[in-house]
């Protein structure tokens, strides 16, 4: 068996949109922050953070969740390709598809949500639909969590926390931008935590 302390860590990256998260990762890994490497990106659809990932070298694919006849499909398909690059942690970074996870990787799929949890999770929650719920309710705190990913939305064991206050005249624009602020620290963090390092 390999020390993975003396190995980088091999990430599988799913995303759906801009490749923000990616990217904050990427630039942890560059500086000697985290000891990973990203191995294979795959996406749900064709995406700015497809080409911000082909422009940094990565292996990308595109699996398109609408074009899948089911979820079992998809989900075998996604798995194909986290098998094929030898993932030892898949990061969902704005990853909007749902896929069923298999034995194999439970424990080993993380997921960072725009809000402390379980406030604020579930099904077509994600991005300002969450910012906008929390400013609707007139919650003082937010923030974001890391979570471990089972096959419920927004469900599984919480590894890394970290609040941002609610400010007078936020929108859900401005809120965004202060919790991403944390995302940033809290997904790198999270991944250290996972690995035992």
């Amino acid at each position: 068996m390999t020390d993975k302390k003396t190995k980088p860590l091999r990430l599988g990256v799913l995303l759906s949109g801009g490749g923000r998260t990616l990217m904050n990762i990427l630039e942890y890994i560059q500086a000697g922050k985290l000891s990973a490497e990203v191995v294979v990106v795959i996406a749900s659809r064709d995406c700015k953070g497809v080409e911000r990932s082909r422009n940094a070298g990565l292996d990308v694919h595109i699996v398109p969740y609408k074009q899948m006849p089911d979820t079992g499909t998809y989900s075998a398909a996604i798995v194909e390709r986290l098998d094929a690059a030898k993932v030892d942690l898949v990061i969902q970074a704005g990853f909007l598809s749902f896929w069923k996870i298999p034995s194999k990787y439970e424990g080993r799929v993380l997921n960072i949500h725009p809000a402390l949890l379980p406030s604020f999770g579930g099904h077509g929650m994600y991005g300002h639909h969450v910012h906008e719920a929390v400013l609707a309710a007139g919650c003082k705190v937010s923030g974001c969590t890391v979570h471990m990913v089972d096959n419920e939305y927004d469900h599984g064991l919480i590894i890394v926390q970290k609040r941002v206050p609610v400010l007078d005249g936020d929108t859900p624009d401005t809120l965004a931008a202060r919790v991403f602020e944390q995302e940033c620290v809290a997904y790198p963090e999270a991944i250290e935590l996972v690995a035992g390092r």
